[in-house]
């Protein structure tokens, strides 16, 4: 992979993650507040799984944004077991709950999110780019 590639991977994965911090938080404001409507809830879930859904993806965006800024060295390692916390919600929410339109079309929705979170993984852990940034004071990241 071109550094310039592998660079570009990386700043695209901060803006999603800020994304996905921006995303979380509405969520929970919405679940804090009940009058507050931006159609971020889901009727079919309930009120538990929408706080754990909306609070898993505060913290996958905050661990990745902060460590991304601060150069944190185990932020790879955070956000793996982010990843895998939303592919469990995910699971959860896809088979007992119906989301995304249930059925065969939410299995093969939910598949493809996993292949995300997978590939997401491989890159974090063999991007050269992630292994530059991380690297602090010359210590070498566990990977």
């Amino acid at each position: 992979m071109s550094k310039t590639l592998d660079a570009f991977i990386l700043k695209g994965l901060l803006v999603v993650s800020a994304g996905l911090l921006c995303w979380g938080a509405l969520g929970l404001l919405e679940y804090v507040i009940p009058g507050l409507t931006m159609g971020l809830q889901n009727n079919n879930f309930p009120a538990g799984l929408q706080f754990i859904h909306f609070f898993a993806l505060v913290l996958t965006g905050l661990f990745f944004v902060l460590g991304y800024l601060r150069r944190w060295p185990v932020t790879v390692h955070a956000s793996i077991t982010m990843y895998a916390v939303l592919a469990t919600i995910c699971f959860v929410e896809t088979i007992d709950f119906g989301a995304f339109g249930g059925g065969a079309r939410g299995v093969i929705i939910m598949l493809t999110e996993f292949a995300l979170y997978v590939a997401l993984s491989i890159y974090l852990q063999r991007s050269a780019a992630v292994y530059h940034h991380f690297e602090s004071d010359g210590q070498r990241r566990i990977v």
